[in-house]
Protein backbone atom coordinates (compact mmCIF):
# COMPACT_ATOMS: atom_id res chain seq x y z
CA UNK A 1 0.00 0.00 0.00
CA UNK A 2 2.91 2.32 0.78
CA UNK A 3 4.55 2.35 -2.92
CA UNK A 4 1.06 2.65 -3.93
CA UNK A 5 0.61 6.19 -2.11
CA UNK A 6 4.26 6.92 -3.09
CA UNK A 7 3.08 6.56 -7.09
CA UNK A 8 0.28 8.77 -6.54
CA UNK A 9 2.81 11.59 -4.87
CA UNK A 10 4.93 10.90 -8.22
CA UNK A 11 2.04 11.55 -10.28
CA UNK A 12 0.63 14.65 -8.41
CA UNK A 13 4.34 16.22 -8.83
CA UNK A 14 4.51 15.71 -12.42
CA UNK A 15 1.24 17.32 -12.83
CA UNK A 16 1.91 20.42 -11.08
CA UNK A 17 5.69 20.47 -13.15
CA UNK A 18 3.78 19.51 -16.05
CA UNK A 19 1.03 22.64 -15.23
CA UNK A 20 4.19 24.85 -14.08
CA UNK A 21 5.64 24.36 -17.44
CA UNK A 22 2.90 24.21 -19.70
CA UNK A 23 2.21 28.55 -19.82
CA UNK A 24 6.50 29.02 -20.70
CA UNK A 25 5.36 26.39 -23.51
CA UNK A 26 2.88 27.77 -24.89
CA UNK A 27 4.71 31.51 -24.80
CA UNK A 28 7.48 30.32 -26.64
CA UNK A 29 6.22 26.83 -29.08
CA UNK A 30 2.59 27.01 -29.25
CA UNK A 31 2.38 30.74 -29.33
CA UNK A 32 2.49 32.61 -32.67
CA UNK A 33 5.50 33.59 -34.17
CA UNK A 34 6.98 33.87 -37.71
CA UNK A 35 6.17 31.62 -40.39
CA UNK A 36 4.39 30.62 -43.62
CA UNK A 37 -0.14 30.99 -42.07
CA UNK A 38 -2.85 31.07 -44.71
CA UNK A 39 -4.66 34.51 -44.28
CA UNK A 40 -8.62 35.31 -43.86
CA UNK A 41 -9.47 38.57 -44.02
CA UNK A 42 -13.16 39.53 -43.89
CA UNK A 43 -14.96 37.98 -47.33
CA UNK A 44 -11.69 37.45 -49.73
CA UNK A 45 -9.95 33.87 -50.51
CA UNK A 46 -7.38 32.92 -48.24
CA UNK A 47 -3.90 33.51 -49.27
CA UNK A 48 -0.38 32.29 -48.52
CA UNK A 49 1.86 34.39 -46.34
CA UNK A 50 4.64 34.60 -44.60
CA UNK A 51 4.61 35.97 -41.18
CA UNK A 52 7.81 37.70 -39.30
CA UNK A 53 6.05 38.36 -35.77
CA UNK A 54 7.75 40.49 -32.77
CA UNK A 55 6.37 41.74 -29.48
CA UNK A 56 6.13 45.50 -31.42
CA UNK A 57 4.64 44.57 -35.23
CA UNK A 58 3.30 42.00 -37.85
CA UNK A 59 4.96 42.28 -41.03
CA UNK A 60 2.82 40.35 -43.95
CA UNK A 61 4.46 39.10 -46.65
CA UNK A 62 3.20 37.35 -49.98
CA UNK A 63 4.12 33.53 -50.26
CA UNK A 64 5.67 33.08 -53.68
CA UNK A 65 7.13 29.63 -54.70
CA UNK A 66 7.45 28.53 -51.14
CA UNK A 67 9.03 31.62 -50.55
CA UNK A 68 8.22 35.43 -48.99
CA UNK A 69 8.37 37.91 -51.37
CA UNK A 70 11.18 40.82 -50.87
CA UNK A 71 8.54 43.00 -50.23
CA UNK A 72 5.85 42.85 -47.02
CA UNK A 73 2.49 44.50 -48.17
CA UNK A 74 1.03 44.91 -44.52
CA UNK A 75 2.08 45.32 -40.91
CA UNK A 76 0.41 45.62 -38.40
CA UNK A 77 1.41 47.20 -35.15
CA UNK A 78 1.08 45.40 -31.85
CA UNK A 79 0.96 48.88 -29.68
CA UNK A 80 -1.39 51.64 -29.03
CA UNK A 81 -1.57 54.19 -31.89
CA UNK A 82 -4.20 56.67 -33.22
CA UNK A 83 -3.95 55.47 -36.66
CA UNK A 84 -6.80 53.68 -38.28
CA UNK A 85 -6.93 49.55 -38.24
CA UNK A 86 -8.05 47.71 -40.89
CA UNK A 87 -10.65 44.70 -40.58
CA UNK A 88 -10.30 41.82 -38.36
CA UNK A 89 -8.12 39.25 -39.66
CA UNK A 90 -7.23 35.42 -38.93
CA UNK A 91 -4.16 33.63 -39.51
CA UNK A 92 -4.05 29.69 -39.71
CA UNK A 93 -1.67 26.75 -39.89
CA UNK A 94 -0.82 23.41 -39.91
CA UNK A 95 1.83 21.13 -38.47
CA UNK A 96 2.94 18.02 -36.53
CA UNK A 97 2.28 18.50 -32.91
CA UNK A 98 4.73 15.64 -30.93
CA UNK A 99 3.74 16.07 -26.96
CA UNK A 100 4.61 14.49 -23.76
CA UNK A 101 0.99 13.69 -22.49
CA UNK A 102 0.33 12.43 -18.82
CA UNK A 103 -3.14 10.72 -18.65
CA UNK A 104 -4.67 12.18 -15.30
CA UNK A 105 -7.83 10.10 -15.40
CA UNK A 106 -9.27 6.48 -16.15
CA UNK A 107 -12.12 5.08 -16.92
CA UNK A 108 -12.38 1.74 -17.28
CA UNK A 109 -16.27 0.52 -17.86
CA UNK A 110 -17.85 -2.32 -16.31
CA UNK A 111 -16.42 -5.92 -16.85
CA UNK A 112 -18.16 -9.18 -16.27
CA UNK A 113 -20.97 -7.63 -14.21
CA UNK A 114 -18.18 -5.35 -12.06
CA UNK A 115 -18.47 -2.14 -11.36
CA UNK A 116 -16.24 0.48 -13.41
CA UNK A 117 -13.40 1.64 -12.07
CA UNK A 118 -11.85 5.26 -12.48
CA UNK A 119 -8.52 5.37 -12.08
CA UNK A 120 -5.27 7.95 -11.17
CA UNK A 121 -2.28 5.31 -11.64
CA UNK A 122 0.72 7.03 -13.41
CA UNK A 123 0.49 7.10 -17.07
CA UNK A 124 2.98 9.24 -19.37
CA UNK A 125 2.92 8.54 -22.97
CA UNK A 126 4.80 10.28 -26.36
CA UNK A 127 1.66 11.71 -28.79
CA UNK A 128 2.54 12.38 -32.15
CA UNK A 129 -0.83 14.11 -34.05
CA UNK A 130 -1.50 16.57 -36.95
CA UNK A 131 -2.41 20.26 -35.27
CA UNK A 132 -4.34 23.15 -36.57
CA UNK A 133 -4.04 26.37 -35.34
CA UNK A 134 -5.80 29.84 -35.61
CA UNK A 135 -4.95 33.31 -34.65
CA UNK A 136 -7.68 36.20 -34.83
CA UNK A 137 -6.36 39.47 -34.77
CA UNK A 138 -9.27 42.19 -33.61
CA UNK A 139 -9.54 46.10 -33.03
CA UNK A 140 -9.51 47.00 -29.44
CA UNK A 141 -9.66 50.45 -27.87
CA UNK A 142 -7.61 51.68 -24.80
CA UNK A 143 -8.95 54.17 -22.29
CA UNK A 144 -7.13 56.87 -23.73
CA UNK A 145 -9.03 56.07 -27.00
CA UNK A 146 -6.00 54.83 -29.03
CA UNK A 147 -6.81 51.61 -31.29
CA UNK A 148 -4.65 48.46 -30.88
CA UNK A 149 -4.97 45.00 -32.10
CA UNK A 150 -5.92 42.05 -29.87
CA UNK A 151 -4.68 38.32 -30.90
CA UNK A 152 -6.98 35.66 -29.61
CA UNK A 153 -5.99 31.97 -30.37
CA UNK A 154 -6.96 28.23 -30.28
CA UNK A 155 -6.57 25.45 -31.95
CA UNK A 156 -7.05 21.31 -32.25
CA UNK A 157 -5.32 18.54 -33.10
CA UNK A 158 -5.53 14.50 -33.15
CA UNK A 159 -3.26 11.09 -33.61
CA UNK A 160 -1.61 8.88 -31.57
CA UNK A 161 -0.21 7.76 -28.53
CA UNK A 162 2.03 5.16 -26.55
CA UNK A 163 4.10 5.45 -23.42
CA UNK A 164 4.60 2.78 -20.27
CA UNK A 165 2.35 3.50 -16.95
CA UNK A 166 0.90 1.47 -14.24
CA UNK A 167 -1.79 -0.45 -13.08
CA UNK A 168 -3.12 -1.91 -9.69
CA UNK A 169 -3.30 -5.42 -9.19
CA UNK A 170 -5.97 -6.43 -7.09
CA UNK A 171 -8.66 -9.29 -5.74
CA UNK A 172 -10.92 -7.05 -7.70
CA UNK A 173 -8.55 -6.69 -11.00
CA UNK A 174 -7.89 -10.55 -11.24
CA UNK A 175 -11.04 -11.99 -10.21
CA UNK A 176 -9.96 -13.39 -6.91
CA UNK A 177 -7.50 -15.08 -9.00
CA UNK A 178 -4.61 -12.93 -6.73
CA UNK A 179 -5.28 -12.24 -2.83
CA UNK A 180 -2.84 -9.53 -2.74
CA UNK A 181 -2.37 -5.97 -4.23
CA UNK A 182 0.83 -4.58 -6.05
CA UNK A 183 1.12 -1.70 -8.60
CA UNK A 184 2.10 -3.41 -12.10
CA UNK A 185 3.59 -2.24 -15.09
CA UNK A 186 1.54 -1.35 -18.54
CA UNK A 187 2.33 -0.54 -21.75
CA UNK A 188 -0.79 1.69 -23.11
CA UNK A 189 -1.61 2.84 -26.94
CA UNK A 190 -4.13 4.62 -27.84
CA UNK A 191 -5.70 7.93 -30.38
CA UNK A 192 -6.57 10.92 -28.77
CA UNK A 193 -7.80 14.33 -29.38
CA UNK A 194 -6.93 17.84 -27.89
CA UNK A 195 -8.28 21.17 -27.61
CA UNK A 196 -5.30 23.63 -27.68
CA UNK A 197 -5.77 27.55 -26.09
CA UNK A 198 -2.98 30.11 -24.81
CA UNK A 199 -3.22 29.17 -21.15
CA UNK A 200 -3.57 24.99 -21.21
CA UNK A 201 -4.13 22.22 -23.41
CA UNK A 202 -6.39 19.28 -22.49
CA UNK A 203 -7.38 16.13 -24.66
CA UNK A 204 -9.73 12.87 -24.51
CA UNK A 205 -8.11 9.64 -25.26
CA UNK A 206 -9.33 6.30 -25.69
CA UNK A 207 -6.98 3.32 -25.99
CA UNK A 208 -6.11 -0.10 -24.58
CA UNK A 209 -3.57 -0.96 -21.77
CA UNK A 210 -0.99 -4.47 -22.01
CA UNK A 211 0.18 -5.83 -18.99
CA UNK A 212 3.69 -6.95 -18.42
CA UNK A 213 3.85 -9.64 -16.47
CA UNK A 214 2.06 -12.84 -15.63
CA UNK A 215 -1.20 -11.93 -14.45
CA UNK A 216 -2.25 -10.53 -17.69
CA UNK A 217 -3.98 -13.49 -18.59
CA UNK A 218 -6.48 -13.45 -15.12
CA UNK A 219 -6.37 -9.42 -15.79
CA UNK A 220 -9.86 -8.25 -15.85
CA UNK A 221 -9.11 -5.19 -18.29
CA UNK A 222 -7.15 -6.87 -20.78
CA UNK A 223 -7.61 -6.06 -24.15
CA UNK A 224 -10.82 -3.91 -22.84
CA UNK A 225 -11.23 -0.03 -23.81
CA UNK A 226 -10.34 3.13 -21.22
CA UNK A 227 -11.41 6.46 -21.10
CA UNK A 228 -9.25 8.93 -20.34
CA UNK A 229 -8.53 12.68 -19.65
CA UNK A 230 -5.39 14.42 -21.05
CA UNK A 231 -2.85 17.08 -20.37
CA UNK A 232 0.15 17.69 -22.75
CA UNK A 233 3.66 19.11 -23.48
CA UNK A 234 4.97 20.07 -26.49
CA UNK A 235 8.51 19.12 -27.56
CA UNK A 236 8.97 19.80 -30.84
Amino acid sequence: MKGYKKLIFIQVSVIVFFTSCSALDKASTHGFKSGYYKLQAEQKNAQNVYLDVTDEKIDVYHERGKQPDKNKFLTISLKPSDSILIAPMEFSKNSLDIDITAILLKYRPSVDGLEGQLTTDFNVALYTGWRHDNYKINQKTDPLGNSYYKISDWGYDFGFLAGPGSTLISPFTTQNQRTDEYSAMIIQTGIAGFIEASFASFGIGIGIDYLMNSDSDVWIYKNKPWLGFIVGITIN
